[in-house]
């Protein structure tokens, strides 16, 4: 195995810490947090981006809005690959209609 390889395994499986304007922080994978292209592109190594070198990454979105984002790419990340059928209403039930505007202007600006 090469060394490329190595430094590309080992920067996928780095946590990444998120936290939301209310100060709320999250942990989760940075194969899991680059599900957000936002996110993906200031935690990219070779940007020489604050949030890179930190693995940090402050976003300006109430905590509620931050988790059912994290849920998003959550659940992206376990069905992107897979064959089996994705099970959308589960995702669709843990959405209350209060946020769903803030979620989608969120996840707009996270290019999600």
């Amino acid at each position: 195995m090469s060394t490329t390889n190595k430094t590309t395994a080992s920067t996928d499986n780095d946590w990444v810490r998120i936290t939301s304007d209310d100060g709320y922080t999250f942990l989760v994978r940075r194969s899991v947090a680059s599900a957000s292209g936002t996110m993906s592109d200031s935690l990219d190594a070779e940007g020489n981006f604050a949030e890179a070198i930190a693995r940090h990454v402050s976003m300006q979105q109430r905590a509620v809005i931050v988790e059912k984002m994290l849920d998003y790419m959550l659940f992206k990340a376990h069905y992107e690959n897979s064959t089996d059928d994705i099970p959308l209403a589960e995702l669709q039930d843990r959405l209350s209609p209060e946020v769903v505007l803030e979620l989608l202007l969120g996840a707009d600006y996270q290019n999600m």
